[in-house]
């Protein structure tokens, strides 16, 4: 059944975007009504974040038309968007790094004195924003010295500081624990009560079936359907999105898991790092997936980091193969074949101007040099095909930015990267971050083959579920420390929620 829309505050009429001979969307239809959570559902590249872009006034559609609270709606910019009562936290952050929290928050609406910036009135005015919205981050913090979690949660304070009467959230969640995420969802709550109508993007399924009112489904850029919740299914609104049924969202193992009287390939003891992490002891061996679960500020990606040499330990030893090591930097981690796919995407993982054949390729270029310094171009551009292939990734050609792929499809060609390198020991920091669950199951299937295979996995994830239902153990942090290493009938969430949080059952 689909939901009426007659007093709807936002109706989408037969958008059409055309990027060169692409077709982002196809006459694409929408319907939000006030006080109401509207989620958008569909796989990277469904044309989720394109609609959103055209809804911001980042893209003019190709053909089409939008009413906003019945009048005809066509910004120029995201400035026309929130003058007229729009407003987008993008999945992508877009902060300033070398500002301050208040600065990024206010950007563009800085408090004035005698045709100055009131420095004063600033951090005052982006205070209250974030206190309003019981957010727990300091205003005066510069954004670059802050994790990931705490810049989405600057993203949402900067989106949901304009008064709006339409709230769009892209993927707000997926850098957030849970305790984040709660924060978020008491936001959604007060809206919804002001009558403020929440457009909500989102690949978490429980968390969709948790906040959503109406669902819309889009497939390859069309409309599919909008539901009530209340007559939607999980199964259902998997199998519309990507077209197939899904008996398995975590595939099971092709082998057994390694025996932990085998010899581990990695053994970490006592590392720390200075106001980051202490005393970090574990170990993993070939074929074992490892994973990592705590809240934010735990020290888990500070952990990995550490492993790859981006940062170096104040003590402690890091021994591969039975011998200890020292790397220094990255280059060190990645000839002892380590691989890290980063949790930022954006500023670790990609160069986003260069196309998406050089991103794959670029960790592997050794293996494409002939005696003469030359690179085997042909040999390059057939691996990264395969890749392309292998993880279904979405993409125009080979020469296509990678800047200008979904979020999803952006994180694939991070993992593809690494694939390339065939790594011994695989770091994976939030591998599914903003990704889709069609494409979620994919990158699973290819950790499952990776393990198979013999690779020792590090999978950092704020998705508890994701560490349970991949993990063969869980080492389990808290404020900077191990608080517990779980397997067995040990990994249930309460008993790894109560190690995350420090209150033991």
């Amino acid at each position: 059944m689909e939901t009426s829309g007659d007093n709807a505050i936002l109706e989408i009429k037969d958008i059409t975007k055309v990027f060169g001979a692409v077709t982002a969307l196809k006459s694409m239809q929408l319907k939000v009504r006030p006080g109401r959570v509207h989620t958008i559902l569909g796989e990277n590249g469904a044309g989720k974040s394109t609609l959103m872009k055209i809804l911001a006034g980042v893209y003019q559609p190709t053909s089409g038309s939008i009413l906003l609270d019945g009048k005809p709606y066509a910004p120029a910019n995201p400035q026309d968007a929130a003058a007229a009562g729009l407003t987008i936290v993008f999945q992508e952050l877009s902060l300033c790094n070398n500002l301050s929290v208040a600065e990024n928050i206010l950007a563009t609406r800085e408090p004035t004195r005698a045709g100055f910036i009131n420095d004063k009135a600033l951090v005052r005015q982006a205070a209250a924003i974030v206190a309003d919205l019981k957010l727990p981050i300091s205003v005066q913090e510069r954004v670059g010295d802050l994790s990931i979690a705490q810049r989405q949660l600057v993203e949402i304070a900067k989106g949901l500081s304009i008064d709006a009467k339409v709230v769009i959230l892209d993927e707000p969640t997926s850098s957030l624990s849970d305790s984040e995420a709660e924060i978020l969802f008491e936001i959604i709550a007060q809206l919804k009560a002001r009558g403020v109508a929440v457009i909500y993007i989102s690949h978490r399924m429980e968390e969709i079936m948790r906040l959503s009112d109406d669902i819309t489904v889009v497939r390859d850029g069309s409309y599919i359907t909008t539901r009530d919740k209340s007559e939607a299914t999980i199964d259902e609104l998997i199998a519309l999105m990507v077209g197939r049924d899904m008996n398995e969202i975590y595939p099971p193992r092709d082998v057994p898991a390694p025996a932990l009287t085998e010899k581990p390939v990695l053994a970490v003891s006592g590392l720390s790092s200075h106001d980051e992490f202490e005393d970090i002891s574990f170990d993993v061996r070939p074929g074992e997936i490892l994973g990592f679960f705590g809240l934010i500020g735990s020290g888990r990606s500070e952990v990995m980091k550490t492993l790859f040499g981006m940062t170096q330990p104040t003590s402690g030893t890091i021994s591969i193969d039975g011998s200890a090591v020292t790397i220094t930097s990255p280059v060190d981690a990645i000839n002892r074949r380590v691989g890290f796919v980063t949790e930022n995407r954006k500023e670790e993982g990609l160069v986003l101007s260069h196309s998406v054949e050089s991103n794959i390729s670029m960790v592997a270029l050794d293996n494409y040099s002939n005696p003469f310094g030359f690179l085997k171009r042909r040999r390059e551009r057939d691996d990264a095909k395969v890749e392309v292939g292998r993880l279904a990734i979405k993409t125009a050609s080979l020469e296509t930015s990678a800047g200008s792929l979904s979020g999803g499809n952006q994180q694939k060609i991070v993992l593809a990267k690494w694939l390339l390198t065939k790594p011994r020991i695989l770091i994976l920091d939030e591998p599914t971050r903003g990704v889709d669950v069609g494409a979620k199951f994919e990158i699973y299937k290819i950790i499952r083959q990776l393990a198979a295979e013999g690779t020792a996995i590090l999978l950092v994830s704020s998705e508890l579920p994701e560490v349970i239902g991949m993990s063969d153990r869980a080492v389990v942090m808290s404020e900077g420390r191990a608080t517990a290493i779980v397997a067995g009938d040990q990994m249930t969430p309460e008993k790894i929620m109560s190690f995350a949080t420090g209150f033991v059952l």
